[in-house]
Parts: structure tokens; sequence; C-alpha cells
């Protein structure tokens, strides 16, 4: 008799000691985040074999800064930057728009790209969209100026004094490097709005006094694209929209050279669907997108976007119906045709209200 109770009792203490056993493994791993002892020697005894790794987390390449993985803060990074990633993958795979989203990294793209071998930081010029200050940031970056204020306006654009290498300046195999492991980025801006900045820039204002613009550019496309051949204004943007539009304008721009850089899509300029870039910036959003890029890139503690002027990058509607006024719907048809892949690779609307 005196067994048989030792034997319920030694019973019912198994039976107990598994109970809160199982309790407490419950507890343990009920929380994914707090690592507790008991995980760490889960893991500590799940070491690889000898000279294998272990499994590698499959982020998306874009998501990874530098070659590196992304730490778990940045996880949980603004959605819209991921997302604008996203949208121009699906943009890149859909067989209709692949004539308009797809151009060869070439002599001209590489041209594009600004390098900063010291950050790992490769940055794609779009003009007429705040690129002359992503410039400045660069050269400071690299160590030609101290500081931003101190860089003289004439050689912010002076390849051979502003120590700001372009990728085509390397080997094949330093571009493949620095493509494949460097932090990408380059900023856009709604399509329509850099072609009327471009037109204002070059044509109208011209700032920085580059007569060519004016007297060999324009009256080239004023000699093919002007209807009334007895007006004899200066270009208009209606010529402009014209030369744009045509699917045979090819021949001009070779003739301009690497002046159309103003008014080319973003597709030519920066192979977006061939080169995979870490962040997209849109201008209309730049004074959140400039901090961000800077924090991505890891360079925040290093150098500041200069000020913003308040206002300068919102979305003008006003103004795009202003010029867009009298410009007969087939040549704007013509142009939207164009650039449909700019507008929608970076989620720009279709400007409805000027088509229809």
């Amino acid at each position: 008799m005196h067994h048989q109770w030792l034997l319920l009792a030694a019973c019912f203490w198994v039976i107990f000691m598994f109970m809160v056993a199982s309790k407490f493994i419950t507890l343990t791993f009920k929380d994914p985040d707090g690592y507790s002892a008991k995980q760490e020697f889960l893991f500590l005894t799940t070491l690889p074999e000898a000279g294998k790794l272990p499994e590698e987390k499959h982020f998306p390449e874009e998501l990874q800064t530098s070659g590196k993985m992304l730490p778990e803060s940045q996880l949980d990074q603004p959605l819209v930057y991921l997302e604008r990633l996203e949208l121009m993958r699906n943009v890149c795979r859909d067989e209709a728009l692949k004539n308009l989203s797809h151009t060869a990294v070439s002599k001209f793209v590489l041209d594009r790209i600004f390098v900063c071998d010291k950050h790992k930081i490769l940055f794609c010029q779009t003009p007429k969209v705040g690129n002359t200050q992503w410039k400045k940031v660069l050269i400071v970056l690299n160590g030609a100026f101290p500081s931003i204020e101190e860089i003289p306006e004439n050689v912010v654009h002076d390849h051979e004094k502003n120590g700001l290498p372009r990728l085509s300046s390397y080997s094949k195999a330093g571009i493949q490097k620095r493509l494949k492991t460097y932090f990408k980025f380059l900023i856009v801006r709604d399509p329509f709005e850099r072609l009327i900045s471009a037109f204002k820039d070059k044509f109208v204002h011209n700032p920085r006094f580059e007569p060519w613009y004016r007297h060999d550019i324009a009256p080239g496309i004023i000699r093919k694209y002007r209807k009334n051949r007895t007006e004899t204004r200066g270009i208009q943007f209606e010529d402009f929209v014209r030369y744009l539009g045509d699917p045979n304008h090819r021949r001009l721009d070779l003739q301009f050279g690497d002046h159309i850089i103003h008014w080319v899509t973003y597709v030519e300029l920066c192979a977006p669907c061939e080169i995979k870039y870490s962040v997209i910036g849109h201008h209309e959003t730049l004074e959140e997108d400039a901090p961000y890029i800077l924090r991505e890139a890891g360079i925040d503690h290093l150098v500041s976007y200069p000020t913003i002027p308040p206002g300068i990058t919102v979305y003008n509607k006003t103004k795009v119906e202003h010029y867009f006024l009298g410009i007969s719907k087939r040549d704007i048809r013509r142009l939207y045709a164009r650039f449909e892949g700019d507008f929608k690779l970076f989620g720009y609307q279709k400007p409805d209200f000027l088509l229809n």
C-alpha cells in the first residue's frame, strides 16, 4: 500500500512538472520581440554547420542601403518610400509600357550620375528639380569645399572644379561595383511642371546666361515646329510642346547635344528600370524627403539640405493650365504620350484637365 502511494505521488509530481514546464515554454515564447534566456539558448544550440552561413533574410534589393542589411528601426520607415519603389517596379514589369519605361544604361545615363566615394552615394541628376542643391551637398561631402555657403555659384556646374566625378569616368568594373553596392537616389517632380520650368529657365529668363538656348536651339525649334511662319516672336511654349511631342524629335536632339538633359524624360536620364535606386524623392514633398534621404544615406550628421523657400515645391495647377492654354489637344496628347512613362513610374496623376 505504501509503495502504491509513492507511485501515485511520483505520477502526480511528473504531471505537475510537465504542466509547469508547458506553461513556462508558452509564456517564454509568447512575445516574439522580447528575447529571453530560453530563446537565446535555443539560438545557440542551432548554430549552422561549420562552413555554412545562416540563411539570409531576403529583403528587396532596393531596401538595402550601401549593400548593408536594413536595421530593424528602418523596416518601420514611412511606407511612402517603399510604395514609390514598389510602384516603379510594377510599372517596369508592364509590357505595354516597355518602350516608355526602359532604356540602356548608356554613357548618356552614366554622365548624369554623380559619385561620392567617401560615403558610397550615387545621385542621378534630373535638371529642373532642385538638383543644384543636391550637387552642393555632394561637393561638400567630397571635401572640395568645407560648407555649402562657401561654394561659388559658378563652380557648382563646373565639373573641372567642383570635385564631383561622374559615374562614366570609372572603369566598367568600377561602374558595376558602385551601381551594385552604393546608396542611389534621384528626385522627380510632375513631368509637365518640370517642362514649364525648363522652358522658363532656358528660353525666357536664363539667369546663368547660356546664349546657345536662345541663339541656336530656339531658332532650330521655331524653324521646324512653328505653325505660323510669318510670326517673328521668339520661341513660344507651344513651339516647345510641339517639338517635345514629335515622335521624330531625336534628329533635333542629336543636334542639340547634352543641352536636352533639361527636358528629356526621367527614363532617358536615369534608367530607373535598369538601375535599382534606394530612394525616390519627390520635389513636391522635398521638405520631408530631403532629411529622409540624408538619414538613409547615413550623412545627416555631416551636412544639411539647404533651406527650401516656402511654397516653392507645391504643385501649381493654375500655372500649368495657364501655360497650356491655347495649345491644341492633339499636341498636348502627343506630349503626354512621350512622358507617360514618367507619369506612371513615379505616381503622377494623368493631367486629364488638359487632355480632354
